[in-house]
């Protein structure tokens, strides 16, 4: 074994390719063209209605600058409609529309039993323990993100609910 195999980046990086091979076998044996980022963004719109693309790239912890395009696909997939905000002409509103729903409604589940192949080669108690580490480590090197996930944002959006 080479040092890198141990080196967290380097696991992490492959992690992350599994996790986007079994996402990407997974949609294809659906019939769906979606990518992890989209069902992301469309996982949130389910949960956060009609809320402008900035709050959305900060909760998927995706680059402001580069959501224009998914949610552009989206769009043009018909799974979100996309309006100028009434309080702020520059900024766009975006929410799921009832085929969005309807592709998250089909999904879900399969994607959801996709997550536990993920970690497959863990326990029960070995993914707990993962996952709360994993999470524990993402939230500690967050602000070192070109991208990071913004709990502030987060936290108020719950704060309405």
């Amino acid at each position: 074994m080479h040092t890198i195999h141990s080196m967290p980046g380097h696991l992490i990086r492959r992690l992350n390719q599994i996790a986007a091979s079994l996402f990407q076998d997974l949609m294809v044996d659906l019939g769906e063209d979606l990518t992890p980022v989209q069902y992301a963004a469309m996982a949130i719109l389910a949960e956060e209605s009609d809320i402008d693309q900035a709050t959305l790239a900060a909760l998927i912890a995706y680059d402001r600058a580069t959501i224009g395009g998914v949610i552009d696909r989206l769009e043009a997939k018909g799974f979100v409609d996309r309006r100028i905000a009434p309080d702020d002409r520059r900024a766009r509103r975006v929410a799921l529309t009832a085929e969005g729903r309807a592709l998250l409604a089909r999904i879900d589940a399969p994607v959801a039993a996709m997550q536990e192949r993920i970690l497959s080669g863990l326990t029960e108690d070995e993914q707990t323990v993962f996952i709360a580490l994993a999470a524990k480590a993402t939230a500690a090197g967050n602000a070192s993100s070109r991208a990071p996930l913004d709990f502030e944002r987060l936290q108020s959006l719950r704060a309405r609910q």
